[in-house]
């Protein structure tokens, strides 16, 4: 499943992707059985529930190490201090100077909701 993913997008865009773009890919893939995840449970259905969570196992053990919520907070944490960000309306700066250190190890919704916990305070 994931080297069909890659093959696809490699064939789609035409060209080789390096590391970092395979493992955004495999986010991705990642991402959305996360969110198929959700709408089986709408559903109660238990056996897609357990495939998709088989799915993300199998996917996480070919991405980098994913950080922890207490890494991401760190994280979350300088960029906001950096940034001297203090309101909801400087959101979109914090989540843009986070992103690029944490990619392809964390979900972007956890970084929006650490984010959205700190310029809350």
């Amino acid at each position: 499943m994931a080297k069909a993913a890659v093959l696809l997008v490699e064939k789609t865009d035409g060209k080789q992707l390096d590391d970092e773009q395979v493992y955004e890919v495999l986010a991705r893939e990642v991402k959305q059985r996360r969110e198929a995840i959700l709408e089986f449970e709408k559903g109660n259905r238990q056996d897609l529930i357990d495939e998709a969570n088989a799915e993300i196992k199998i996917l996480l053990g070919y991405l980098p190490q994913q950080l922890s919520k207490e890494e991401i907070s760190e994280i979350v944490r300088q960029a906001v201090k950096e940034l001297g960000a203090s309101s909801m309306k400087q959101m979109g700066k914090v989540i843009a100077a986070v992103i690029p250190k944490a990619k392809g190890r964390t979900d972007g919704r956890l970084v929006n909701q650490i984010v959205k916990q700190y310029l809350n305070k």
